[in-house]
Formats: structure tokens, sequence, C-alpha cells
């Protein structure tokens, strides 16, 4: 009896030892399920994110501002004069692509709740590394609300690249907006969204003309975007279409003239094709006219024409890409894209014309949720006046997903 008593002590004492050590719990009230759902299981809050650490040697140089990602309209085209003028060469770490999310899932009397909130610390100018809002989104049935990734562009489409920024001629924009999928069956989808609007307005030679008029954008209207999805074996295609008006106005006269609008308009089609298990050809076609606030990187909404009237100014943007994996351990993605706008007559020499990217990786994945890898990067930007300059760099990144 006094042997069991002493078994008795022990297992009680391993027990409370084993409570002790394994930390409080982490409780999230409102992630319960509605009272009375057959489904409250499924309740739950998950956190997901990554550390990663990037080490650049970069042959030339970049706006000091982005010098931690490789966008092609950063590249300094005339120096003196813009900002990454310097001597060539340059060692920059980083782990501004570390980033945390908290997704919630909540079963209601009217569906499943999805919530998502994510941050990165690609703060705004690449060389800040704060805390950064990525998306803040809620969807319920067939109704979406919040901000995240534009419904214009595709994110699963995005190249298997360590650089962070990539293709300059993929849309990239996460936005404010309200989103209703009104099919979603076998593969299917159809959705529309009504999103933040930003007018990015080239004043050019007005401003030289009349350097006291203060022209800015106006962004009276919502965005309208709409959305077909398909999902099959054989991979995925996505076509959107998007409407919009881009306004502008003057903010150093008594009306406010010369003010006015103009309408955007834009098509993107896009999606994969699969080859073999894991291998995929990632493509993406842009165009349209005054759509350069939804692409990755470089242009501008509207300009002045010969006349100094605003004209919406022509994007065409498209990449290529192959993601390859050489076995379960290795993989690569390779391939190039650009950004081309078709320039009015209003602006000036040094206006964004077209950029260029293109890069090449290899991948080892040495155990689960571990990436390492070396990636070669070359950018080009091409000014109307058909002055450009390029960038070469090495990139290196260790990432630890959690």
């Amino acid at each position: 009896m006094k042997r069991q008593a002493v078994f008795l002590a022990l297992a009680l004492a391993a027990g409370t030892a084993q409570a002790q050590s394994s930390g409080a719990p982490v409780v999230a009230p409102d992630t319960a399920a509605a009272k009375g759902m057959k489904d409250a299981d499924k309740a739950r809050l998950e956190i997901s994110g990554k550390v990663q650490l990037d080490f650049i040697y970069d042959l030339n140089r970049v706006d000091p501002n982005w010098k931690t990602t490789l966008r092609p309209s950063t590249i300094p085209v005339n120096c003196p004069g813009d900002a990454g003028c310097g001597k060539d060469g340059e060692t920059i770490f980083s782990v501004r692509q570390t980033s945390i999310a908290f997704k919630g899932f909540v079963p209601t009397e009217v569906g499943e709740l999805k919530t998502e909130i994510s941050l990165d610390l690609f703060n705004v100018g690449g060389a800040n590394t704060a805390f950064r809002l990525l998306n803040a989104y809620a969807e319920l049935g067939k109704w979406g609300a919040g901000q995240t990734y534009s419904l214009f562009m595709n994110i699963d489409s995005f190249p298997n690249t360590i650089d962070y920024w990539g293709p300059s001629g993929m849309s990239f924009v996460r936005n404010p907006q309200v989103r209703y999928t009104m099919l979603n069956n076998e593969g299917t989808k159809v959705a529309f969204s009504l999103e933040a609007p930003n007018a990015a307005v080239d004043t050019g030679k007005v401003t030289v003309a009349a350097p006291n008029l203060n022209i800015q954008g106006r962004t009276k209207l919502p965005d309208f975007v709409g959305k077909f999805s398909l999902d099959r074996k054989w991979g995925h295609f996505e076509a959107a279409g998007m409407l919009r008006s881009i306004g502008y106005e003057t903010t150093t006269t008594p009306d406010n003239e010369p003010s006015g609008a103009k309408t955007g308009w834009g098509v993107n089609l896009n999606g994969w094709y699969n080859v073999g298990e894991k291998n995929r050809i990632i493509g993406t076609f842009i165009y349209g006219e005054g759509i350069a606030s939804y692409m990755n990187d470089g242009g501008v909404d509207l300009a002045p024409n010969a006349s100094f009237q605003a004209e919406t100014v022509k994007s065409v943007g498209w990449f290529v890409y192959y993601d390859h994996y050489w076995s379960d351990r290795w993989s690569s993605s390779f391939g190039g894209s650009q950004h081309t706008q078709t320039n009015t007559d209003g602006q000036l020499a040094n206006a964004f014309k077209q950029g260029t990217y293109a890069s090449a990786n290899l991948l080892w994945h040495p155990a689960k949720n571990v990436m390492t890898g070396v990636e070669l990067l070359n950018g080009k930007f091409e000014h109307k006046d058909g002055m450009s300059n390029d960038d070469t760099r090495v990139q290196f990144s260790a990432q630890f997903k959690f």
C-alpha cells in the first residue's frame, strides 16, 4: 500500500511538471463557433509566417530606398542626378521579407466567417525595416470586405522567385475593396469588386510651362473589376477586366481648374499549364489605358498630350516563367517580364517608357519548412528619350517557415 502511494505521488508530480513545462494556454475567445453550430469543432485560429534573411550583392546600384529588391524603375539612368548614382558594387543584408499572418475560421448562422491579418517588414521605401500591413480581409458567404489582393491580379501566378518584388510586367496591388463572388462551383468562379481608386498623374511639360500650377490626382469614383477563373487538371486560366475613372484637379487656382477625368480600362489574361506532377509554365498578358496604378512597377495613368490636355497612358505588360522541380529537395524558377508604356507628347524626356526584369534561381529544401537558394537577377530601365541603364545582382536567401 505504501509502495502504491509512492508511485501515485510520483505520477502526480510528473503530471504537474509536464503541465507547467507546456506553458499557459493561448485563448482566442472570439473564434468560438456560434451557439448550436453542428461544425463547431471547425472553429480555429491559424498562425503562420516565416523568418527570412536575404544577402544581396549588387554589381551596380539602385535607388537606396529600394535596394533590398529589384524594381527596374529604381535604376538610375541620368548620373549625376538620379537617386542611386554612385560607384558600382554594394553589399546588402535584409530581413524585410520576414512576415506573420493570423487567419480565423468561425462557423456562424449564415456560413463560415474567414478573416486574415498579415504583415511583413517591407515598409514603404524598401530601405525601411518596419511592420507593414499586407492584408486585413474578411469573407462571409459570397461577400468579402477589407484589404487584400486586387481582383484584377492573380497572386497564385507569382513565380517561385526569392526576390521580393518580382516581375515588372505583372499586375500587383493590395487594395481596400468590397467583393462579391457570384459563382464558385467545380473549379469555375466569377467575381466582381469595387476597389479603392488611385490616380498616378504625370504633369510633364505642363509643370515647365506653368510652374505655379499644382495639379494632382483626384479619386472620385471606385474602380470596378470583374474576373472569370477556371481551374482544371491541366492548369489554371483567368480573365480579368477593369473600368475606372482617373481624375485630376488643380489646387492653386480659385476654381480648381484645370480639372477633369478620363476613363481607364484594362484586361489581364493569366494562368499556368502544368508540366508533369509539380512543374508549370506561368504566363500573363496585360493591356489597357490608365492602369499603371495596378502594375507591379513603373508608369503613370494620366499625362498631357502636345496640347497640354490630359489623356490616358497605354500600358502593355507580360511575363513568362517556368517553375521546375529537379527533385523533392531541389527546384528552380526562371523567366522574364516587361512593362511598356506608350508615352505622350507632353511627357518629359525622363518619363518611364519600359522596365524589363529577368531572373533565374536554384533553391534547396533540406528539411520541412526550410529553404535556401541563390538567384541571379537583371533589370533594365528605359526613359522616353531612349536613355537607359541596367542593374545586375546576385541574391542568397535563407527562409524558415512556421
